[in-house]
């Protein structure tokens, strides 16, 4: 249960989940957490993600609709007015417990598809946003019981703040500068006058059907959807075609290591004119 080996997303390797390529994020050791802004954080993050990955535009590999493009910015407002909400600047002081404190809660994660996906913009968005919640889980700040700091909000949200910057410059035409302004958000004409045939090519415009043998049911979601245990969840691996088994295996120099990892058998949207401005990341 503890993943140790590698810092990759994990691959849910648990029947057809597994066949379809479904991810958790990476706990590693750190299986819980006293920290009640953490847990909200990654169980609304990751809830989130869970449904917009099981859209019909992740199985299509012309640019997404207008649907998941208002749920992504929807899920970038949301998650930013919580951190920028909730992070307490470094001069300001903590609110502290005497002879209270919150329980310990275990991670819970949604697996969600993501190494089959068809869709690049959505396959990329989810792997930010998987790495934003592994971050999140193995942060020393799961020790604190009341608070999260700037530095916090700044190291998980970089994540989300990166796949909207790309939304933006990429599927609206905005430029870098316009797209990476703290309170830079979408509004309603944009979201209009969404049009990716303006700019993409044509080969990016056109798909072929995909395999529908992966389209499941409410019901067979219906465990995931509540949101798994970390502890509950058997051994997980990275996905099997990934570089640490090719270097393990054919390079002995002094950086590689010897052993091999082992391979696991529609919202509308209200303008908005600002959005929370979400802490600079740490730096080196």
């Amino acid at each position: 249960m503890p993943v140790t080996n590698t810092d990759a997303v994990l691959w849910y390797n648990v029947g057809d989940f597994g066949k379809a390529g479904y991810a958790v994020p990476n706990w590693s050791n750190d299986v819980g957490s006293l920290n009640p802004q953490i847990l909200d954080w990654t169980y609304l993050v990751g809830r989130n993600l869970f449904f917009i990955m099981h859209h019909e535009d992740a199985d299509l590999r012309i640019p997404p609709s207008i649907n998941t493009v208002k749920r992504i910015h929807k899920l970038y407002v949301r998650a930013a007015n919580i951190l920028a909400g909730r992070a307490v600047p470094p001069g300001e002081n903590n609110m502290e417990v005497i002879h209270a404190r919150p329980a310990g809660e275990v991670f819970r994660v949604f697996p969600t598809p993501f190494f089959l996906i068809r869709n690049q913009f959505m396959r990329r968005w989810a792997e930010l946003i998987l790495m934003s919640l592994s971050e999140a889980m193995q942060h020393t700040e799961n020790r604190k019981s009341m608070e999260i700091s700037t530095a916090f909000a700044g190291q998980v949200g970089q994540y989300i703040k990166r796949v909207y910057i790309n939304m933006a410059i990429e599927l609206f035409g905005k430029t870098r500068a316009i797209a990476s302004a703290d309170g830079f958000t979408l509004t309603d004409a944009d979201f209009a006058g969404y049009n990716p045939g303006d700019f993409f090519t044509q080969t990016e415009m056109v798909d072929t059907v995909p395999r529908l043998d992966r389209v499941f049911t409410e019901d067979q979601l219906e465990v995931i959807a509540e949101g798994i245990p970390v502890t509950d969840l058997p051994d997980l691996s990275p996905w099997p075609t990934n570089l640490t088994t090719y270097y393990s295996s054919l390079r002995t120099d002094a950086t590689i290591g010897s052993g091999a990892t082992a391979s696991a058998t529609s919202g509308s949207t209200a303008t908005s004119t600002a959005a929370p401005v979400i802490p600079p990341a740490p730096g080196p």
